[in-house]
């Protein structure tokens, strides 16, 4: 049978899951209250942002939490598939990949419920930054020692060199790319669809990977496949204007187990140019806080990147179709890059 058989077959299954639940999923975050009451955030010195309120205010009452019916598909769907495929999946880099996908997602949970449930009786919005990176640390702490102890990963995959064992020094560089990328997405994560469908790019080009190196072990080809499908039944309700919103419950997860796939691809070189348009969202919201904090200015009307394009008056559709066709070209400049290895 051919390999990609099963990964799009399970494509189609999620997607079609997925899009039955949702609406009902939307109407239970409506009958909870699962949604922001009022349009306030703050940065992570717990300083205001005006600008993000204003620009946004407009979206107040869309439901949040939408990470959790995907995390919940691909998770009930991934064991499923797991089941059928038997000893030809590996159960530890399913076990990974689930453990990153629900950890982190408890987390982000956790956070959105404090922002929306407890706002009024809590001194900080949502948990303090600090408290999260803990805990993200500690969370990606668990994930390089699975990495490094149980499957055998200590090595970086560098360019026209090949395989570079890098030994205990691989923990701390896992922990380091998995707390980026989860945060990453979260600051991508500000426009409708903006998020998911740049993530839906970078997934293709890993599927692809997983199908041409890993033609033995579909675990990883499957997990993308049922991921992918998922969230383009999401993307169709996410899109501007959205009826629902990932939440940090989504934001966190995606992100971290984003970095998770790149790690068992064997491709982790390729994860910061297929996932570009994170690492420029980041990057430009690092260097506002930085220079916030150590200038005592801003380098940057606004940050992030498209927070930045929509203060200058770019219509948010437009910021992310125009961000939409840069992740196209950063993934397949990754992917063309993976596949010379």
């Amino acid at each position: 049978m051919n390999l990609a058989i099963i990964p799009l077959g399970m494509l189609l299954l999620s997607f079609f899951v997925t899009s039955i639940l949702i609406i009902p999923f939307i109407d239970l975050l409506y009958r909870i209250k699962f949604r922001r009451q009022k349009q306030f955030t703050k940065d992570i010195f717990e300083k205001r942002t005006p600008i993000f309120d204003k620009l946004h205010g407009w979206k107040v009452g869309t439901p949040v939490g939408g990470g959790v019916l995907v995390i919940s598909v691909v998770t009930f769907l991934s064991l499923w598939a797991y089941g059928l495929l038997g000893i030809h999946a590996d159960v530890w880099k399913l076990g990974l990949l689930l453990f990153t996908f629900l950890s982190f997602g408890a987390l982000g949970l956790l956070d959105d419920a404090r922002k929306f449930f407890f706002a009024k009786t809590t001194k900080f919005w949502g948990l303090r930054f600090r408290h999260k990176i803990l805990i993200q640390l500690l969370l990606s702490a668990i994930v390089a020692l699975w990495l490094y102890g149980k499957l055998g990963y200590d090595f970086i995959n560098i360019q026209w060199i090949g395989p570079v064992s890098v030994g205990l020094f691989f923990i701390p560089f896992v922990m380091f790319v998995v707390v980026a990328f989860a945060n990453a997405f979260n600051i991508t994560d500000g426009l409708d669809g903006l998020s998911t469908g740049v993530l839906v790019i970078c997934l293709f080009a890993f599927w692809v990977l997983a199908l041409g190196v890993f033609r033995d072990d579909p675990t990883l080809a499957v997990f993308i496949g049922i991921w992918v499908g998922s969230l383009m039944a999401f993307l169709y309700f996410n899109v501007y204007p959205a009826r629902i919103w990932l939440g940090d419950v989504g934001a966190l997860s995606f992100g971290a187990t984003l970095a998770v796939v790149g790690f068992l691809s064997g491709k982790i070189a390729a994860l910061p140019i297929i996932g570009g348009v994170f690492v420029v969202e980041v990057a430009s919201s690092l260097l506002q806080l930085l220079w916030k904090r150590y200038a005592g200015k801003k380098l940057f009307p606004v940050a992030p990147l498209h927070l930045l394009l929509q203060h200058k008056k770019w219509e948010e559709p437009k910021i992310v179709m125009r961000m939409w066709l840069a992740g196209i070209m950063f993934a397949v400049l990754g992917l063309w890059l993976g596949l010379m290895q």
